[in-house]
């Protein structure tokens, strides 16, 4: 069978023949043949397969290069290739739902800041941070008062300096509050101090490799915090230190970890049970630093009274199983007790990393309170 012109080409392909142009000087779709003379572009009817796959990329949403990439691929590799960018395109797509639905839930209502509830709600709360029982100093930072729980995991030669410089960015919030409509704007700000905070200790460290992600070289830090606004918690995530909501007897964790390995979860390259045991299990794609990716989640949650919200570092949600961790929480009263035996758990495992705990409760203030650790705000 003879050569096809681009016209009859494209339209058999259903891709145009402008597109087509641009596929050939981009060396994703060259023509078998192109006339010396007239300078026209002749297609072999086999490359239709080809142009009809790039076509659907496109569709997909693919970029030029990546389908590129996929076009040198065998058929398994590709269909690999294809399904771990379909899934990235998800997590985006859930990243933006969520930041969505904040924005909406925020704009929807009166300011959290500003809103009543029927019975007054406050935070009993307590934070311990231990070296664990491998390491030989702390790199963590846990946090807790009336208006902030943070929790940071620094990594590289200052990385305890570097949590704890994200975490007391935030503490302004203690004295300063929430402003009426004024939410969305403190958040964008703590997140930036926190930013700057870091950056300045790790622009000061001579081994920085310009990754700041927990590749062992360069300064970092995770950072999980919620900030209490009254009736709400406004959670602010970065990196693999994890928050977990004890409701109604059901522990639910309701952040995300951003790592490699939970990226190959994601994208189906691997099962929860092997990326618990991968040895780059740690190694961040988020976090605060030099050279990452400092893009955090961001989260509201309406509180309810008993309500028990858990922030802890990888060294205790990487060695003590979630079975464990609920039966603490669910089973000790006093937070200050639970942080305890939570950290004993951790030691009790090997204690190969860092451990640190936050705890807050959600109960009913009382006229009295703010004497025995609730913040009467």
């Amino acid at each position: 069978m003879g050569l096809l012109t681009i016209g009859v080409f494209a339209k058999a392909s259903r891709l145009s023949p402008k597109a087509l142009r641009l596929y050939d000087e981009l060396g994703l779709l060259t023509p078998a043949r192109v006339d010396p003379v007239t300078g026209y572009r002749l297609y072999a009817q086999e490359q239709l397969e080809q142009a009809r796959t790039v076509a659907w990329l496109r569709r997909l949403g693919m970029p030029l290069a990546r389908i590129r990439h996929v076009r040198t691929l065998s058929a398994v590799e590709a269909a690999r290739e294809i399904r771990a960018f379909w899934a990235q395109v998800e997590a985006d797509t859930a990243a933006r739902r969520d930041l969505a639905a904040f924005l909406i839930d925020h704009l929807s209502r009166k300011d959290p800041a500003m809103s009543s509830t029927a019975t007054p709600l406050g935070l009993r709360y307590a934070a311990l941070s231990d070296q664990g029982l491998v390491r030989e100093s702390n790199q963590d930072t846990a946090y807790a008062g009336p208006r902030l729980l943070a929790v940071a995991d620094g990594c590289g030669s200052q990385g305890a300096s570097a949590g704890a410089a994200a975490v007391e960015a935030l503490k302004h919030i203690e004295t300063d509050g929430v402003p009426a409509g004024g939410l969305l704007n403190v958040l964008e700000d703590v997140i930036e101090q926190a930013q700057r905070a870091v950056h300045d200790i790790a622009g000061s460290d001579p081994s920085t490799d310009g990754t700041g992600t927990g590749t062992g070289t360069g300064t970092g830090t995770t950072l999980s915090a919620m900030l209490w606004t009254g009736s709400q918690l406004a959670l602010v995530h970065i990196g693999d230190s994890r928050v977990y909501l004890l409701r109604d007897g059901e522990l639910f964790q309701i952040t995300h970890d951003h790592t490699m390995v939970q990226s190959m979860v994601d994208e189906g390259r691997l099962s929860p049970e092997e990326a618990a045991s991968h040895p780059q299990r740690s190694l961040l794609v988020r976090a605060l630093g030099h050279g990452a990716d400092s893009t955090p989640d961001l989260r509201l949650h309406d509180a309810r009274r008993d309500d028990r919200y858990l922030l802890c570092s990888d060294g205790l949600s990487t060695v003590v199983p979630a079975e464990d961790i609920h039966r603490v929480l669910s089973g000790t009263g006093e937070p200050e007790q639970a942080v305890r035996e939570l950290v004993a758990l951790a030691n009790g495992s090997g204690g190969p990393d860092n451990i640190s705990c936050v705890i807050a409760d959600v109960l009913e203030l009382r006229p009295t309170a703010g004497r025995d650790g609730a913040s009467a705000l």
